[in-house]
């Protein structure tokens, strides 16, 4: 395969993926209620108020914060062990190639791009779900504090703001671990790449769709 080919492969592998996004972000501004990240937000603001109506409901939305806590430590804890996996790897390959720099122009490759371009969305995807801990730890101070207190009534909408912010990163740090698929396939295959890409992008408007 020629390298001509193989960046043409890898161009069309990043660019179906950025493309899909970009898509995705202007119909979320066009028509929020049909995406589910916009959907599923209101959701857990609704729930909020709801609870906040509710005397002796402080343990049930800390449960329930709990599960979203965990799934985004599993999300974090899995693109953290996913990007120690690939520096290791591919340390030497990396190390080889940003060498002397009359070197660098030869071991230039699509693939090393894309081996760069893997690495940043696992980091991409640990710190969006790292993030994401970090809102649910704090709103789950607040769903804590007893209903009809006054700090509950003072910090509700920072309780909501949490929320919010919490499931977008979440969100975002799922999306970013689905995308290291094609990319793996990719420095495997090249031209498998845009295929992949293409399958992935199928899935995930399965679900950004939001159907009721």
């Amino acid at each position: 395969m020629t390298s001509i080919t193989a960046w043409v492969a890898a161009c069309f592998t990043v660019a179906i993926l950025v493309a899909y996004e970009l898509s995705l972000l202007w119909l979320q501004r066009r028509s929020p209620a049909t995406i589910a990240r916009s959907a599923h937000a209101n959701l857990r603001e609704e729930w909020f108020l709801a609870l906040t109506h509710q005397p002796g409901s402080e343990i049930l939305a800390v449960q329930t914060l709990r599960n979203s806590l965990m799934s985004a430590t599993m999300t974090a804890s899995t693109a953290a062990l996913g990007l120690i996996g690939s520096a290791t790897l591919l340390a030497p390959s990396l190390n080889s190639s940003f060498g002397p720099v009359d070197n660098m122009a030869h071991h230039f490759t699509a693939r090393l791009v894309m081996e760069l371009v893997l690495m940043g969305v696992l980091f991409a995807s640990l710190v969006c779900s790292a993030m994401a801990v970090r809102y649910y730890n704090h709103a789950g101070f607040i769903l804590s504090m007893p209903v009809a207190s006054e700090q509950r009534m003072r910090w509700g909408p920072t309780a909501v703001a949490y929320l919010r912010r919490g499931g977008l990163l979440y969100s975002w740090g799922l999306r970013h671990l689905l995308m290291v698929a094609p990319l793996l396939v990719f420095i495997v295959y090249p031209l498998a790449g845009p295929v992949a890409a293409a399958l992935v992008v199928a899935a995930l408007f399965a679900f950004d769709r939001f159907q009721t």
